[in-house]
């Protein structure tokens, strides 16, 4: 008998953090596997792990899909190897530093999206371990306005102001379900019948930008990004990142973080500007990355 398709596909990405993604597919097993409604498919994606993170998934989630890959794709790349397969509904996609609470369920998400079929991306909210919210996921387009009033601080300033504070939305009102412009790739959840007509991530970005970029062509397409306080999770954010790595491996982070923003200006809005704009934009990055 053919098993039914499922609702929901989990797609985790591992890198070397063996300790987190356990703590992530326990807290799943307990705060959401064991009372779903749904037909849910979990999928750990591993950027050619060096740890032993594989092995901890196979015994905390015994039931969970492994693709192995032979190098590090970085975010895109390894994350689009699991899309090209999915056969759900709808694909999740989920970092391995995330943990889920009581208040992690994700059959309302789903149930959001089977009733409002002009949403291409929901996001839950995402907190730190602090309960302060993840801004990355709750963003606006990074306009190159957007970008100055918050590097120039103005959005701190001015939390409130639409003007302002346009690069995460901090005017809008974080209890109440809302479009957002874009969220974080470490908790997004898509519809996948409109993967041929968007595409998948660009895997031009290694890591960071590509939820961005993927969020701009779901609205571009004329669909909507929603933010769902309801449902929540918490981000141990940096902990395979930054923080917790190599001293090559947080350089390496570094420098895409900050290249990434030239790569996202080249792609949206480099012909929409004078080519000073770009040389700015260029220095900038120079300066933040200490290289001047």
């Amino acid at each position: 008998m053919q098993q039914n398709k499922p609702d929901l596909e989990l797609i985790f990405l591992n890198f070397n953090s063996d300790f987190w993604i356990e703590k992530a597919l326990t807290s799943l097993q307990t705060f959401y596997l064991k009372k779903t409604k749904l037909q849910v498919a979990i999928t750990v994606v591993d950027n050619n792990s060096s740890d032993n993170s594989l092995q901890t998934v196979a015994t905390c989630c015994p039931k969970a899909k492994i693709i192995r890959l032979k190098e590090n794709l970085g975010f895109a790349g390894a994350n689009n190897a699991a899309l090209t397969q999915t056969t759900a509904r709808y694909t999740m996609l989920l970092n391995s530093d995330v943990e889920l609470t009581a208040d992690s369920n994700f059959d309302e998400l789903v149930s959001y999206m089977d009733t409002h079929k002009n949403v291409a991306v929901i996001t839950p909210k995402l907190t730190f371990f602090s309960g302060a919210l993840d801004p990355a996921s709750h963003r606006g387009e990074p306009t190159i306005w957007a970008s100055i009033a918050y590097f120039a601080r103005l959005e701190q300033l001015f939390p409130n102001s639409k003007r302002f504070a346009q690069y995460h939305q901090t005017y809008k009102d974080l209890s109440q379900i809302h479009e957002i412009d874009a969220c974080s790739g470490a908790a997004l959840l898509s519809r996948t019948s409109l993967y041929n007509k968007v595409g998948l991530l660009d895997d031009r970005f290694f890591m960071y930008a590509e939820d961005l970029d993927w969020c701009r062509r779901f609205r571009e397409a004329g669909y909507s990004v929603v933010f769902y306080p309801h449902v929540a999770l918490i981000h141990h954010k940096y902990k395979s990142g930054i923080k917790n790595s190599s001293q090559n491996i947080a350089q390496k982070t570094q420098f895409h973080f900050y290249n990434t923003m030239l790569q996202y200006y080249d792609k949206h809005y480099a012909k929409e500007y004078p080519s000073v704009v770009r040389w700015l934009l260029k220095y900038f990055i120079a300066f933040k990355k200490g290289g001047l």
